[in-house]
């Protein structure tokens, strides 16, 4: 369950790009992978994102993991819900378990799309 109109980092996050616009989240490989989450930790409205780097992070039943920003720019909005409802990042990590909005300043070259996030998470599964 890849979804087509998306675009991936290598390390499990995804950009849905609208406009000057992108909300971002962790993929459902990315949530299977790390078991139920029990906390977030993310960036403020205001703060710069730059893409490559951490952004925050998500502990889970396992392990704690860093989050990376796919793209750059401004934190517009964060997703409340998470901080009581951490577990949205597991039932839909597509939907309701978004993570950040951003205001665009540059979109990497090197995001994925759909077929080619598919082999890392094949070539990550073995």
């Amino acid at each position: 369950m890849i979804p087509n109109d998306l675009k991936y980092a290598k390390s499990h996050e995804w950009a849905k790009i609208e406009g000057d616009v992108a909300t971002i989240g962790i993929t459902q490989f990315a949530q299977e992978q790390l078991g139920d989450l029990t906390f977030v930790d993310l960036p403020k409205a205001g703060a710069t994102l730059t893409a490559g780097t951490e952004m925050g992070s998500v502990e889970s039943v396992k392990a704690a993991s860093e989050l990376y920003a796919p793209v750059s720019g401004t934190v517009t909005e964060v997703n409340a819900a998470l901080e009581n409802a951490p577990e949205s990042v597991n039932q839909d990590p597509y939907g309701a378990g978004w993570m950040l909005k951003v205001k665009l300043s540059a979109v990497p070259a090197d995001l994925l799309d759909a077929a080619a996030y598919a082999d890392v998470c094949a070539a990550e599964a073995h």
